[in-house]
Order: C-alpha cells, then structure tokens, then sequence
C-alpha cells in the first residue's frame, strides 16, 4: 500500500471516530472546525449582536453559520474565499482574494454603514507539504495577510482571531501584535486536535495610531 493510500485512510478512520465531526453532520454545520470557534467565543464572549463581522477563508462556511447564529438577525457576516462556497442564508459572501481592490470596493459598500468592522475572524491554512519550516512560514504569510486586511478594516477596539501554526517563530510575531492590539493570548480549543500544531491567536483592542 503506497504512502498517500495509509495517510488516507488514516484520516477516514479518524474521521469516523471524531466526535465533533459527528456532531457537525447531526446538527448541520459545515464542518467540525466550528466547534472551535464555539468554544473561544464561549471562553472570551467575541461574537456579539450588532457586529459586523469578517470571515477571511470561510470555506466551507462553519465559522460564518455560528457567526450568524450568534447575531441573532442583528448585524452583517462578510465571508471571503478564494473556494467556492455554498449559500448560507444571510451571509455576504465574494469568491477572490480578500486584498485584491475588486474586493476592497466590495467591501467598503458593506461596511459603510458601521464604519469598519467589530471582528475579523481567520481559519485559513495552507496546504500542509509536511515539512515544518514551510509549513509554518507559510502559515505566517496568511497571518500577515490576515493582519493586513485588520488594518484597513477593524474598528478601534476591534478584535482578531486567527489561526497559526506552532513554531519558533510565532511567539515573536505574537509579541508583534501588541503594538496594535491591547490584548494578545493564545487559545487552544478542545475542538483542536491534541496532535495538531495550530493555536488560535486571539489580539483584541485595535489600536489606532495617532497621525504625526
């Protein structure tokens, strides 16, 4: 049996015994990486009605769904993804790259309204090659993407959660967060695989700084 074929099927037995990807199916979420969110939102009360709220790499739309279930008709979920994504009720959502200027027009029309956006959520991952240093550099790019687009858009006081990869360089780029951010910590949900690298860095209070 080749390589690819024993990875495949290791992660088709983990699947079947995943309780939270059964949970999932049965309660019609898109995947299991909700649960996740679900649980930083319940430890640190993020998602709140009223919020406009952007969902950066929404596919296949967990996060978005609980996002919109948490704000209770009061508010606006923008989802972005380079993938496709199946309709979500409520959702706002543009298939393309979430800094490309089609976008940012886009963008600008939905959020002129609140002036900027409460919470700017990140599930993104790259596509895992297996070796460490490329993963989590790559990992480190679509945080820098991520915080990029928090610049333009995340009101004073706003808040960030986004994914990242464990590696000898994040607790620096942690520590980079504070300089806009009043707060940064580190979450790692039960939903979050004991094998699995990633973390969840959580920055809250947007510093806006003052013009020279």
């Amino acid at each position: 049996m080749s390589k690819r074929k024993s990875s495949s099927g290791r992660w088709l037995q983990r699947q079947r015994r995943d309780p939270f990807v059964k949970q999932a199916q049965q309660s019609g979420w898109r995947s299991r990486a909700v649960f996740k969110l679900e649980q930083i939102d319940q430890r640190d009360q993020l998602i709140k009605p009223g919020q406009y709220i952007a969902d950066l790499g929404c596919a296949p739309g967990g996060w978005s769904q609980y996002a919109l279930k948490k704000l209770r008709g009061q508010g606006r979920v923008i989802g972005l993804d380079l993938l496709p994504v199946a309709d979500i009720a409520g959702l706002h959502y543009r298939q393309g790259d979430f800094l490309a200027e089609e976008s940012i027009d886009w963008i600008a029309s939905l959020c002129a309204d609140n002036q900027g956006l409460d919470l700017v959520l990140s599930d993104m991952a790259p596509n895992l090659s297996g070796n460490r240093l490329l993963d989590q550099a790559r990992s480190l790019e679509l945080l820098d993407a991520a915080a990029a687009f928090c610049r333009r858009w995340l009101k004073p006081g706003g808040a960030f959660l986004a994914k990242a990869f464990q590696g000898e360089d994040l607790p620096e780029y942690a520590a980079g967060l504070k300089a806009d951010y009043a707060t940064v910590a580190w979450r790692k949900p039960a939903a979050s695989r004991d094998e699995s690298r990633e973390v969840f860095l959580l920055a809250r209070g947007r510093r806006i700084a003052d013009n020279p």
